[in-house]
C-alpha cells in the first residue's frame, strides 16, 4: 500500500486529464521539494545511470527510511518528489516491499517519460531500494 503521500499525488493525477497539466505538476512537485544541501551532492550520494545530475542522502530515523534529493533538472527533481512521497516515513524493512513499478504506472509516468528519463528512474528506485537494504 502507498503511503498517503503518494496517494495524494495519485489522486492529483487523476483528476489531471491533460499529460501537459501533469507534466507541469511533477514540475511544481519539484520546486517545491526542499534543496540538497551542496556539501552532500557528492560522488557517494550520485545516482548512476541518469542522463541529469541525482544525488539521493538516505536518513534512517526510529527505523523509518527517509531521503533528501535533487537534481539539476526540475522534472527530475519531481520525480525525486514522487518517489520520496512514496517512500519517505515507510519501514526500512518494508521498502523492498513496495512495486514501485506498479505504483508509478498508476501515474502514467512511464508512458510519457524519454528512455533515458525512464532508465533514471529505475536506477533511483534501485538506488532507494539498496540504501534501504545497506540501512
Amino acid at each position: 500500500m502507498a503511503t498517503p503521500a503518494f496517494e495524494e499525488i495519485a489522486e492529483t493525477f487523476d483528476f489531471l486529464d491533460d499529460w501537459e497539466d501533469r507534466y507541469r505538476h511533477v514540475i511544481e512537485l519539484g520546486k517545491a521539494m526542499p534543496p540538497m544541501d551542496a556539501s552532500l551532492q557528492v560522488p557517494a550520494t550520485k545516482v548512476e545511470g541518469c542522463a541529469s545530475q541525482v544525488w539521493i542522502m538516505p536518513r534512517i530515523e526510529g527505523g523509518r527510511f527517509d531521503f533528501q534529493g535533487d537534481s539539476d533538472a526540475l522534472i527530475v527533481r519531481g520525480l525525486i518528489a514522487i518517489l520520496h512521497a512514496l517512500y519517505s516515513g515507510v519501514p526500512v524493512g518494508e521498502v523492498a516491499g513496495i512495486n514501485a513499478t506498479a505504483e508509478l504506472a498508476r501515474l502514467g509516468l512511464e508512458e510519457h517519460l524519454s528512455a533515458q528519463r525512464s532508465n533514471g528512474l529505475r536506477a533511483m528506485v534501485e538506488r532507494i531500494r539498496n540504501l534501504a537494504a545497506a540501512a
